[in-house]
């Protein structure tokens, strides 16, 4: 039975549609918590295995990318790490990214 909240033209709310989308929202959020938690397993996994997790997330991150995007994103990397290569804070920065 669908029950129907009174309003104005097309703005008449069904109570039933309602509740199914938010039921189908709470379903997504719960799967989505559980994919996240199983993500974090896998990289507590990585870390224990001797891989550094932030440095895979930082891979995982770069592969999803569009191959254009993440090369324009490289070279914008390395002009800003050379541009600042002349500085202290440049010269530690192109250590730790080398």
């Amino acid at each position: 039975m669908t029950t129907d909240t009174p309003g104005i033209g097309h703005n008449a709310i069904s109570t039933e549609r309602l509740r199914s989308f938010v039921k189908r929202v709470q379903k997504l959020e719960e799967e989505k918590k559980a994919i996240a938690d199983d993500i974090k397993e896998i990289y507590a996994e990585a870390k224990r295995a001797g891989y550094c997790p932030k440095t895979l997330r930082k891979a995982v991150r770069l592969l999803a990318m569009d191959e254009q995007k993440r090369r324009e994103e490289t070279e914008m990397l390395d002009l800003y790490l050379g541009a600042l290569s002349d500085t202290p804070l440049g010269q530690a920065a192109m250590r730790a990214a080398q």
